[in-house]
């Protein structure tokens, strides 16, 4: 299998070196505008230099030249390439969010089912062992149905400054909404564990505290020379510096010693005070979601968390199922009849794999190389373009009933009354 990475940033990468050392595909191709994420791709795939591309145009240009493509670009870029891409018959790998505009979602997957290519959204939550395990309890009908799901992606305070206030996706003008970019993720893995479409969908939120007027008296435009950095959480040198080598240290440059961080905080966006950017999107919201089957859901996005981890819980008529992603257990409750009675309750091991996204990033990868293996055979594909669109169009619906106060109608949306 001979796969081309358009976009070596992080992401990108992570597919591409499950596909290079767990199933034997072979890199044959790079694009990325940054020279230096070029060369780290060249280095670890021993890419051939007449492979090596500063922008698609050019590679688009030279023709279908492997198997499939791993599309990990920034959100708003992904229409255009992908289209291309269809065009000359690739199969796609493509990072989330399919899109900002919902349209060009639509086009997309309406794209794939023309021209008979594969496209796989990174929805990579529906391949870790936490969900599957919640989604087999759900199927088995042991709780019967389900009537009401809580469910919350707590962002990470630190996480939350350095992508959605310093970092790429800090500004849905130039990316996507938060709603769109971080918890399309979380709608479509409502979709998958609700079995339903949605109906019906509100949303509440804002930007509370990333903003100039809660930064620190006295303090600058940057942290390096900043006066406030002592006493303040989020000082670059202190975001960075002690875990060098790891993520999200390695998204400030390839250089991950002391001296090329420091440089990159002083000349780079990472480097910025998180009251002082020109970031607008949400840093809290709130989701309300009536599913076409009767079933409700609320969703809680925050960035006032001091871990990354989504929690859950799936209300079902005669018992519930409790998780916290960031431990290795989901609960099973049965109902009982008395206070005095706890009620059966039993701990399901999820075992959740080394890796990002408890090894979803993995298995994801693994399930699209197989689909491309056995393609035209029925293989089931859980993260197809077809499935992925639906939590796009929520997450789009959420958006416009945050910012107009209204109750938004996923019927007309679908209709493409937009």
């Amino acid at each position: 299998m001979k796969l081309a990475l358009i976009g070596a940033g992080q992401r990108g990468m992570i597919y591409a070196r499950y596909a290079f050392e767990k199933a034997g595909a072979k890199i044959t191709a790079v694009v990325d505008i940054n020279p230096e994420k070029r060369e780290s791709a060249v280095k670890e795939f021993s890419i051939p230099s007449d492979r090596v591309y500063d922008n698609t145009d050019d590679f688009f240009k030279a023709g279908k030249i492997a198997d499939a493509v791993i599309l990990a670009t920034m959100d708003r870029d992904h229409y255009a390439q992908a289209m291309k891409a269809m065009g000359l018959g690739y199969d796609i790998l493509l990072e989330k969010p399919i899109s900002p505009d919902v349209r060009e979602c639509i086009e997309i997957r309406d794209k794939a089912k023309e021209k008979n290519v594969t496209v796989v959204v990174c929805h990579v939550l529906r391949y870790t062992r936490f969900f599957s395990a919640i989604k087999q309890v759900i199927d088995s009908g042991e709780l019967g149905k389900v009537v009401t799901i809580q469910h919350a992606e707590n962002v990470g305070n630190f996480h939350m400054a350095h992508s959605f206030v310093r970092g790429n996706w800090r500004n849905s003008d130039l990316s996507s909404p938060i709603i769109m970019q971080k918890s399309c993720h979380d709608m479509d893995i409502l979709l998958w564990l609700v079995g339903s479409n949605a109906k019906k969908i509100s949303s509440f939120g804002n930007l509370s505290f990333f903003k100039k007027e809660n930064a620190p008296e006295g303090s600058t435009e940057r942290c390096l020379d900043c006066p406030c950095a002592g006493t303040c959480r989020f000082d670059g040198k202190k975001a960075y510096l002690p875990i060098k080598g790891e993520w999200p240290a390695t998204v400030l440059t390839e250089d991950q010693t002391e001296e090329g961080i420091l440089k990159a905080l002083k000349e780079g966006p990472y480097g910025r005070c998180v009251f002082r950017c020109d970031n607008n999107v949400c840093d809290n919201q709130v989701t309300d979601i009536e599913f076409e089957n009767g079933v409700t859901a609320t969703f809680h996005l925050s960035g006032f968390s001091n871990q990354m981890h989504r929690t859950i819980k799936v209300m079902c008529e005669n018992g519930d199922i409790i998780g916290d992603d960031a431990e290795d257990f989901i609960t099973v409750n049965k109902y009982s009849s008395n206070y005095l009675y706890e009620g059966e309750k039993r701990k399901i091991p999820v075992n959740n794999e080394e890796g990002f996204h408890g090894g979803g990033d993995y298995r994801l990868t693994m399930d699209f190389l197989e689909a491309l293996e056995h393609k035209g055979e029925g293989v089931s594909i859980r993260s197809g373009i077809e499935q992925s669109v639906e939590s796009h169009l929520m997450a789009y619906a959420a958006e416009q009933a945050r910012l107009k106060g209204e109750v938004f109608n996923m019927e007309s949306l679908r209709k493409g009354e937009i």
